[in-house]
């Protein structure tokens, strides 16, 4: 069963960490394989909440594009080094493939092997020199193995069409002689008491016992076949090691890991049509052929506390959404089939969440419990948030039972963990909780941080203004703003840069505006910044 990633935005809260564990583990009691991830580094707040719940961080999830591994590529579609061209042929037949990767004994790639090679060789190549092993020529022969001393094969190829007498009198059998003959007594004879390397002996013809115990005596391989001389000619030059024929210096191959896109553009730079797989140690998977791209399989996943391309992993247009969880408002996401979307005006994730084990009746354990509880005080400041509805208050009364915990004293210990901003810099203070939006065709960033001790930001508030300053021009933004939370004062002050000042002074119904300016009761982003922001704007 295919792995579903649960996770939240890339800014990752406490809501959408919780909420991605408590959903994944939900899922998982229900039958489905999930595994929750986050999109970025996690903030001390939620550290604080998963260390005190004794519950493990999600993994980080890069991105979900598609790889080579979410395609029906050929998978161990390759050949040894040391079987013969005969049976490469052949396999390239069956998977109806023109190429086929060459492996060693430990499976590395060692390079190519084309139907176009085959042929070439067939017709300019040395048929006559032979290196093989004793199993392949046997194996081509469908022959009768009567003597064998040599698990490998190295000769030129012999025919005896001569008459015995010119055959005798001209031709020098010695150590790598690979002769082909029927049942012509004193060629054989010749052949055993010159030590050659391999008699074929052709149409089932007869052996005399003495010329076997020459042959004995001096280790000379001997296979007897059904196949009349000609046939055996044809084809024993395709009993040579498929390696012989190889292709090593242009191989193009690709990392299991690499994505669609890194296909395309070598397909464009090399028109190749088909790739040997390889995976980081460099043992090769299989073949993966251009035609291979019509039959995928997107990674699938499941979005909570956010439902827009902006805020959500790389790559998630080459994914299959399954579903989303949230508390937003609805943003500017498709998907190619219907799913469930779960969308409801409540203060957390975590509380829509909490209904689904309702309705799906099963028991919460007492860390997730905690987790989602977690989640919601987060979001809804305790219940002091404009966002907080009877359904959080609730889901906050029944999870704090569970967990066992006090919802006010645990709500300080989690807001003081949360609020240090000690050893942080500017940059990671106004980027630690940032969202873009887009009104129009103006760019709108959103920086908000909570905090207990107000004079750390004031002591340095010119270097905040400088940088969302740069923040803004650099980067196109009509609108930037940082929200630094008083959580027990219940307020926010903003700075914000040069060209949003009257926006920003309007959105707050303010006569005058300046920078640190304290904005009472306003400490919702969602409910109450973003839509006053908004509101001027438009």
């Amino acid at each position: 069963m295919e792995k579903t990633f649960i996770f939240g935005h890339k800014k990752p809260d406490t809501d959408s960490v919780t909420a991605s564990i408590s959903l994944s583990y939900l899922k998982n009691q229900l039958g489905f394989h999930t595994e929750p991830r986050v999109l970025g580094d996690i903030n001390n707040e939620s550290k604080f909440v998963l260390k005190y719940f004794k519950t493990k961080q999600p993994k980080y999830l890069n991105d979900v594009k598609l790889q080579v591994k979410d395609f029906e590529y050929q998978k161990n579609n390759f050949i040894f080094a040391k079987e013969s061209i005969y049976a490469a042929f052949y396999h390239m037949l069956k998977k109806q493939a023109t190429t086929l990767p060459i492996v060693d004994d430990n499976q590395k790639l060692l390079g190519i092997v084309s139907m176009k090679s085959i042929a070439a060789e067939q017709i300019v190549g040395d048929l006559a020199h032979i290196k093989t092993s004793y199993k392949n020529i046997h194996s081509i022969l469908n022959g009768e193995e009567i003597l064998k001393y040599d698990e490998e094969i190295t000769g030129n190829t012999l025919i005896a069409s001569y008459r015995s007498t010119t055959f005798l009198e001209n031709i020098n059998v010695n150590e790598e002689t690979i002769l082909i003959v029927g049942d012509r007594h004193s060629i054989i004879e010749n052949a055993v008491m010159n030590h050659a390397k391999l008699i074929i002996v052709t149409g089932n013809g007869m052996i005399k016992e003495e010329h076997l115990k020459i042959a004995e005596k001096n280790k000379v391989n001997i296979i007897r076949t059904s196949m009349d001389t000609f046939s055996v000619a044809k084809v024993i030059g395709l009993s040579n090691y498929v390696s012989t024929i190889v292709h090593s210096d242009s191989v193009i191959a690709v990392n299991e890991n690499d994505y669609l896109n890194d296909i395309t553009d070598l397909s464009k730079k090399y028109r190749y049509s088909n790739y040997p797989v390889i995976d980081n140690n460099g043992i090769c998977l299989g073949l993966f052929r251009l035609a291979d791209m019509n039959d995928k399989r997107p990674k699938q996943v499941i979005l909570v506390d956010h439902n827009s391309m902006e805020q959500s992993v790389d790559g998630l247009e080459e994914a299959e959404i399954l579903e989303i969880v949230d508390h937003h408002n609805i943003g500017k996401i498709g998907t190619s089939k219907p799913i469930n979307f779960r969308n409801m005006p409540v203060g957390s994730s975590n509380t829509i969440i909490y209904m689904m084990y309702q309705e799906h009746q099963i028991e919460i354990p007492k860390n997730i419990a905690g987790l989602m509880v977690s989640g919601i005080i987060s979001d809804t400041l305790l219940m002091k948030s404009p966002t907080t509805t009877e359904l959080d208050k609730k889901a906050i009364e029944e999870l704090s039972k569970i967990a066992e915990i006090n919802p006010s004293e645990y709500a300080y210990d989690m807001f003081k963990a949360g609020s240090s901003i000690k050893g942080m810099t500017e940059e990671q203070i106004l980027y630690n909780d940032f969202k873009n939006f887009k009104m129009d065709n103006s760019k709108i960033g959103i920086g908000q941080i909570f905090t207990l001790n107000i004079d750390e930001i004031k002591k340095n508030e010119n270097k905040f203004i400088d940088l969302i300053e740069r923040v803004a021009v650099n980067n196109d933004y009509a609108v930037v703003g940082l929200f630094v939370t008083d959580i027990m004062k219940n307020g926010s002050y903003v700075y914000y840069n040069t060209k949003a000042q009257e926006i920003f002074k309007d959105a707050f119904n303010l006569k005058e505006i300046q920078q640190g300016e304290y904005l009472n009761n306003i400490i919702s982003r969602k409910k109450q910044i973003i839509p006053n922001v908004m509101r001027v704007m438009d």
